[in-house]
């Protein structure tokens, strides 16, 4: 079975404090929903390791958007430090992206894409994708559906075409207006 992973994070025990916002937009750029989740206290800091380099993702004051494109395979959580700057955009590859009891969410299909600033990409999960297909969780078209949406990701963000990442600071900026 898949994991259904819902935006507003509502089982995460590290964050002690937050605030939640979102908002449905249909414009020439984008369609779906922009959620944006403040993580004002955390019991502990969480970063990840990455090669020789440690990202914090997750602190006091830190900003979780996420970006759930309909009709897409993908969804895009770009993680901003205290001081509004991007740590990383981190992009689930999914089966689908809607909505359920007013809460978007995406179906998680195991493989992922980390962009950092500095341009690196980083593909992860790929293990976890081979492993999900042999045991029989997924099937043949979803294991190649995966592998067929990092690869037109990942071009699209090396050639400069991939939307979301220009357009997440001013969805940020939509949802600090509606942040509760």
């Amino acid at each position: 079975m898949l994991e259904r992973k819902f935006a507003n994070r509502p089982g995460w025990q590290r964050i002690l404090e937050r605030k939640y916002s979102q908002a449905y937009l249909d414009t020439n750029e984008f369609q779906g929903y922009i959620t944006l989740l403040n993580t004002i206290k955390v019991s502990e800091p969480l970063s990840k390791k990455y090669g020789d380099q440690d990202i914090r993702i997750v602190d006091d004051g830190y900003m979780w958007l996420q970006q759930f494109p309909l009709g897409k395979n993908h969804s895009v959580t770009t993680m901003f430090d205290a001081n509004g700057e991007i740590v990383q955009w981190y992009i689930d590859i999914c089966t689908e992206n809607s909505i359920e009891n007013g809460i978007p969410y995406f179906d998680d299909l195991f493989l992922d894409i980390v962009l950092l600033p500095s341009g690196e990409l980083i593909e992860k999960d790929a293990d976890e994708l081979e492993d999900a297909h042999k045991r029989g969780i997924i099937d043949k078209s979803l294991y190649d559906l995966a592998w067929e949406e990092q690869k037109r990701i990942k071009t699209q963000i090396t050639s400069e075409n991939f939307s979301l990442i220009r357009l997440a600071p001013p969805h940020k900026e939509i949802l600090l207006d509606i942040l509760i």
